[in-house]
């Protein structure tokens, strides 16, 4: 099967990434593994591109380590989850999985802790097996909430608010979710901060500009009729797929651009670049998931 473009632009923009990671450290030292962060919409096949990526990474001429750790793999159990949605019972951002505050946190930190200091030759490699699977290259899928107060700033989330969402006529976020809500999961972001600290370089999957929101719903959709042909037909209903989406929506809408834009601190008028500032990948698809542009940031 051959690599799609997208694929191999991606590979492209991690190698050189990582050759830059490098030049951070003595050649006789050991570095830490490259994490790189990768963030898209439902849909957009993250999935599968990371899984055909590792696949390319892994074989020459790159032949590095590759392991992919996604955020889904960190959410809070489902007592946590009730538990969550019972202390927020007006708040229907919170009354599942997806959106900040969803996620166990401390998990997350102890295990891109450990994983920073995996390559390092004082680590207890017994308790580490999986240690060479990892050392050149961490990629982390993942939907990325980077931008709220901490980041965007209380006017400009209200402003977002008041707006229509482009592209979507049977979407009114107003009627969807209350300022005071947003405001809420916004809060909420502060804890991920040390997740995204861990990254030295992202990847955000985009789709087409001309319809940035509703090719969500297109793509989600295409996802589960895939699955449903597959297993008997066992699934949501195209109305059920729509409402799984409409949850999501906010996050795109409030918090997207934060990965490229970086984030307002405590004191508003400073922007705080992130991290991965530089090392950045825009990977635009169009309405059938082919590589339509990238840009870098």
């Amino acid at each position: 099967m051959a690599t799609p473009p997208a694929v191999r632009t991606m590979a492209s923009h991690i190698s050189d990434c990582l050759k830059a990671h490098r030049t951070r450290f003595s050649a006789h030292s050991r570095y830490p593994p490259l994490f790189v962060g990768v963030q898209g919409p439902q849909g957009s096949g993250k999935t599968f591109l990371t899984s055909r990526l590792r696949s390319l990474l892994a074989d020459p001429p790159y032949s590095l380590s590759v392991a992919v750790l996604s955020i889904d793999d960190l959410y809070l159990p489902h007592r946590g989850l009730m538990a969550l949605a019972e202390t927020h019972p007006q708040n229907r951002l919170l009354h599942g999985r997806g959106q900040p505050g969803t996620h166990d946190i401390q998990l997350g930190r102890e295990i891109l802790r450990a994983l920073k200091t995996i390559n390092d030759s004082r680590v207890d490699q017994a308790k580490w097996p999986c240690r060479y699977l990892i050392r050149a290259y961490l990629m982390v899928r993942a939907i990325v909430p980077q931008r709220l107060r901490w980041s965007v700033g209380q006017e400009e989330v209200e402003e977002r608010w008041r707006q229509s969402v482009p592209g979507l006529v049977d979407f009114d976020m107003q009627a969807f979710v209350s300022l005071e809500d947003v405001l809420e999961v916004n809060d909420l972001l502060a804890s991920y901060i040390e997740w995204w600290q861990a990254f030295n370089a992202f990847i955000q999957i985009k789709g087409p500009s001309t319809s940035p929101y509703a090719v969500i719903y297109r793509w989600r959709l295409q996802q589960e009729h895939d699955m449903k042909a597959k297993n008997g037909g066992r699934g949501m209903t195209d109305a059920q797929v729509k409402t799984f989406v409409d949850r999501y929506i906010p996050g795109y809408v409030f918090f997207g651009d934060g990965i490229r834009k970086g984030a307002v601190g405590d004191h508003e008028e400073k922007v705080e670049l992130p991290p991965w500032q530089g090392h950045g990948l825009v990977v635009e698809l169009d309405l059938e998931r082919k590589l339509q542009s990238t840009s870098q940031f």
